[in-house]
This record gives structure tokens, C-alpha cells and sequence, in this order.
């Protein structure tokens, strides 16, 4: 651990055990709260019953799967859109009516539709991450260099070559820092969807660790969650470094 990462670390550690010692001097009794200690001791419980395990999964399978189907629905349609002016003009307002609609606004339709379980949750991680994807890839497709669309039309390439040799390498480090977004969009709609009316997953597992006034678990079920969210990014912001370098930052900071 180098010296950044202990200062970094010191705060949250101190309020914590803070925290632990006013909750067991009090004699904490709550209905929301739990010390620390309680919380870790719920985490180790929930993995020795495996509760946490399956309910990872669950959370997990539909919140990769929706940020799939959403990548790939965005990546098209931003592609489209940042190629031709006339299509991006023409959807303007239909996007700009559709984008700002929230995702568990759709709760009622979906679960009409398609009931509870992993297809209505999925379908709603799709709607959510379709829109950074979308926004983002048309940006970075309209802001390639204009010398390179000169060579692609200078070697006559097809519409299809040109996208898939000269727009996705050129635009994929902007586009990227997109999916990193909508990775943690996926998760973050996962556990709502969850915790709002489908019975699985990580969000239902606090549901009914509040349900049964147990405090130390329902957080150790957040503590989890933030665990989770926390190791995606570190693997996705390695990723991006280690594949596009420099350009990741310019296309982060753009």
C-alpha cells in the first residue's frame, strides 16, 4: 500500500472506529443503524450461507446483460447519428424527449409486460445505458480527425469498412469511457429496479434485512454493493489505461 493510498484510507477509518466506539458506549439500538463490527459480522454470515453469493449473481447477470443489449443498441445509433448529419438532425427531438425519461419510470409498463424477474430488469439496464453510450459515441464519431474520413473515401471503402476500420478504432477510447459509465449506471438500476419490486438480487436482499429490523445486514448489503461498484471501475480504468494510454485521458477529458 503506498503512502497516497493510507491517507486516502485514514478518514473513512478513523470516522468508522469513531463511530464503533459512540455506538457500543450508547448502547446503539436502531432500526437503521448498527456498528461497524455488527456490519462485518453480518458480511461473514451472508457469505458462509452463500445468501450474498446468489444474490451477486442474480444483480450481476442482469445488470451486464442490460449494459450489453444497451452498448450495442447505443453503439449503432451513435454511430448512425454522428455519420450523417441529416438522420442526427431528424432524431434530435425524438432523443431529447426519450433520453430524459427516467429508467424506474418504466417499472409499471415493464412489469406489465414482462412480469417480474430477470427480463424486466434487464430491459430497464438496457433503457439506462443506452443513452451515454448513444450520446457519447456520436460525439466521439463527430469529432474524428477529418483527414481520416478523406482516406477512407479516398480508398473507396464501403460504408461498412469505413465504420469498422477508420470510426470504431479512431472513436473506441472516447466510446470506452462511455461504457465505463454506463457500467456503473447498470449496477446502480440493477439494485433500484431490486429494491423498488423485483424479488432477487442484491436489492431484494436488503428489502428483507429491513423487513426482519435486521440493520447489520441491510448495511452489510450496502457495504457489499459499494465493493462491488468500486472493483468495476478499478478494472474498467485499468483496462482503459492499458489499451488506449494517453489517448484514454484526452478522450476522458474531452
Amino acid at each position: 500500500m503506498t503512502a497516497g493510498s493510507a491517507k486516502a484510507l485514514a478518514l473513512p477509518l478513523a470516522v468508522l472506529a469513531t463511530f464503533e466506539l459512540w455506538a457500543r458506549a450508547t448502547h446503539l439500538q436502531s432500526d437503521s443503524l448498527a456498528p461497524p463490527s455488527d456490519i462485518v459480522v453480518a458480511l461473514f454470515g451472508a457469505f458462509a450461507d452463500l445468501s450474498i453469493l446468489a444474490a451477486t449473481r442474480d444483480t450481476l447477470f442482469s445488470a451486464f446483460a442490460g449494459l450489453a443489449i444497451g452498448t450495442i443498441i447505443g453503439l449503432a445509433f451513435g454511430i448512425a447519428f454522428g455519420i450523417s448529419d441529416t438522420l442526427n438532425r431528424l432524431m434530435e427531438v425524438t432523443v431529447e424527449a426519450i433520453r430524459p425519461i427516467p429508467s424506474i419510470a418504466l417499472l409499471p409498463i415493464a412489469l406489465i409486460a414482462l412480469g417480474f424477474g430477470y427480463r424486466m430488469e434487464i430491459v430497464i439496464v438496457a433503457f439506462a445505458c443506452v443513452w451515454p453510450i448513444l450520446i457519447l459515441s456520436r460525439a466521439a464519431v463527430r469529432s474524428i480527425e477529418p483527414r481520416l474520413m478523406e482516406v477512407a473515401r479516398a480508398l473507396r471503402l464501403p460504408p461498412a469498412q469505413r465504420v469498422w476500420k477508420i470510426i470504431i478504432p479512431a472513436a473506441l477510447p472516447r466510446i470506452f469511457v462511455a461504457f465505463r459509465l454506463s457500467a456503473g449506471i447498470a449496477l446502480i438500476v440493477a439494485v433500484t429496479v431490486e429494491i423498488a419490486i423485483n424479488p432477487l438480487g442484491l436489492g431484494a436482499g436488503i428489502m428483507l434485512a429491513q423487513q426482519a429490523l435486521r440493520p447489520d445486514l441491510m448495511l452489510a448489503y450496502l457495504v457489499w454493493i459499494g465493493a462491488i461498484g468500486y472493483a468495476l471501475n478499478v478494472l474498467l480504468v485499468v483496462a482503459q489505461n492499458r489499451l488506449f494510454g494517453r489517448a484514454a485521458l484526452s478522450g476522458a477529458d474531452r
